[in-house]
C-alpha cells in the first residue's frame, strides 16, 4: 500500500537524512589531541631580558621579573663600624657634659692669644682636620705633621700619630701648650683662662659639681663631646650588614684588591687603621726623599726608644676623600698619588692606574654620615677682655702633634 508523503514531510525526512551522513562522516574522520606535556622543570629559565618564562608541570606558562641572586664579596672578618664608641668608666657621658666640651673645642680663648682652637685644626665642619700639609697654630707657627682627622678618633687605640696619649681625655691637653698650636705656656693658665669666664664657672659646677674647674675635667668634657664625632652607615657599612647594592662594582673590585695586595694588613676593618707599622717600609730612595720620609723619626720621638724610629700610627681611611693632603707630612697632594706611594713604598707593588681607580673608589665607599653640628654659643665676658693685648714673646713648651 503507497503511502503519499505531504510535501513538507519529504523535506524533513531528505534533510534528517543528510544531517546523518554527514554526522557519520564526521564520526569516521580520526579526533586529534595535543600530547601530554612532558614534565617541567619549574626552575628553567626561558627569556626575554627582562621577564623569565616558568613553565609548570600543568603546561601554564607564567612571567616573573628576573632577580639575580646577589652574593656578598665581604673578606672574612671585616666588619660595620658600630653606631657609637666605647665610653670610659671614669668619664660617662651625659647631655651637659658634651654641650661644656663643644663649646670648649670651638672656643679659641683656650690659646695664648685668643685665635686658634681645637677646630682651628680639627674642623668637624670639614674632614675634621685643616686641609693643610703641617698644622698651623698661633701666630702662623706651623708644626711637621698633619693635622689627623677628629672623626672616629674616639675608637683609636692611641692618639697623635705617635701614639703618645692613650686616650681621648689625654690628647685633649696636649695642643692646648703645644708651641705651634695653642701655646698656652700651662695647663694651670689654661685654667685660668676658664675661670675667668663666668659661664663657664656655671657649667662646670653643673657637670662637675662644685671645687670641679680644673683641667682633668676640661679634657673629660672635651674628650665627651669628641666621642660623638662619629660617621657610620657609609656605603661599605650598609653592604657590611648585607645591602649589597650599596656599593657598586666598582668599589666591589676596589675592595677585594684593597684585601689582596695587603692595604687591609694595615689599615683593618672597620676603623682601617689604628695600628703601629714601619714607615716606609722599603728602601725606594728617590720616593723617601721626594717625600722628606726620612725625617721624621715616628714614636722614637715620643718613646725615645730607637726600636720604635719610624714607626707611626695607622691612620684611619674612614672619610679620606675629605682630607687631603695624605701622610704623615702631607707630602702627597692627592689621594691617588697616596694610594700608588702607599703601594710601592709598604706593598712592593706597582699598582697599574686601573687599580688605583678601584681602590680610590672603594676608599670613597668609607665616606660616612655625619651627624648634624652647629657651632655653640660660648660664654661672654662682658665689658673685658681676658686675652693679653701682646703675645709675642709668650714661652710656650715644644710638644707638637
Amino acid at each position: 500500500m503507497l503511502i503519499s508523503m505531504h510535501p513538507v514531510g519529504r523535506c524533513l525526512a531528505m534533510a534528517a537524512t543528510c544531517f546523518a551522513v554527514v554526522l557519520v562522516a564526521g564520526c569516521s574522520k580520526p579526533v586529534q589531541t595535543p600530547p601530554a606535556p612532558e614534565p617541567a622543570d619549574e626552575t628553567a629559565l626561558v627569556t626575554p631580558a627582562d621577564e623569565t618564562a616558568l613553565v609548570t608541570p600543568a603546561g601554564e606558562v607564567t612571567t616573573t621579573p628576573v632577580v639575580a641572586e646577589a652574593k656578598s664579596e665581604l673578606p672574612e672578618g671585616w666588619a660595620p663600624l658600630p653606631s657609637s664608641a666605647p665610653t670610659p668608666d671614669d668619664n660617662p657621658s651625659t647631655a651637659a657634659k658634651v654641650e661644656l666640651g663643644k663649646q670648649l673645642y670651638f672656643d679659641p680663648r683656650l690659646s695664648v692669644n685668643g685665635t686658634v682652637s681645637c677646630n682651628s685644626c680639627h674642623n668637624v665642619m670639614e674632614g675634621g682636620d685643616d686641609c693643610r700639609c703641617v698644622g698651623m697654630g698661633i701666630l702662623g707657627r706651623t708644626g711637621e705633621r698633619n693635622s689627623p682627622t677628629v672623626w672616629n678618633a674616639a675608637f683609636m687605640p692611641s692618639q697623635f700619630w705617635d701614639g703618645r696619649a692613650e686616650t681621648l681625655e689625654d690628647q685633649a691637653g696636649g695642643p692646648m701648650v703645644a708651641a705651634p698650636e695653642m701655646g698656652m705656656a700651662s695647663h694651670d693658665m689654661v685654667v685660668e683662662r676658664i675661670q675667668a669666664i663666668p659661664g663657664y664657672v656655671e657649667s662646670f659646677k653643673e657637670v662637675f659639681g662644685e671645687d670641679a674647674m680644673n683641667i682633668k675635667n676640661a679634657t673629660k668634657a672635651i674628650a665627651a663631646f669628641e666621642r660623638t664625632l662619629i660617621t657610620p652607615d657609609s656605603a661599605y657599612d650598609r653592604y657590611a650588614k648585607g645591602e649589597l647594592k650599596a656599593m657598586n662594582e666598582q668599589q666591589v673590585r676596589g675592595m677585594l684588591l684593597f684585601d689582596e695586595v695587603g692595604c687591609a694588613s694595615c689599615h683593618d676593618a672597620p676603623l682601617f687603621g689604628g695600628e703601629f707599622y714601619e714607615f716606609p717600609s722599603s728602601a725606594e730612595e728617590e720616593l723617601v726623599a721626594k717625600h722628606h720620609l726620612d725625617k721624621d723619626y715616628g714614636r722614637e720621638l715620643a718613646t725615645g726608644d730607637e726600636s720604635d724610629r719610624y714607626l707611626f700610627k695607622t691612620p684611619t681611611l674612614r672619610n679620606v676623600t675629605m682630607t687631603a693632603p695624605y701622610l704623615h707630612n702631607g707630602s702627597a697632594a692627592t689621594l691617588e698619588e697616596a694610594v700608588k706611594l702607599m703601594g710601592t713604598l709598604q706593598l712592593g707593588e706597582d699598582l697599574s692606574d686601573e687599580q688605583v681607580a678601584d681602590l680610590v673608589a672603594f676608599l670613597s665607599a668609607l665616606d660616612g654620615e655625619f651627624p648634624e653640628i652647629s657651632m655653640p654659643r660660648l660664654p661672654s665676658t662682658p665689658g673685658s677682655s681676658i686675652v693679653p693685648m701682646d703675645t709675642e714673646d709668650v714661652s710656650v713648651s715644644s710638644d707638637e702633634s
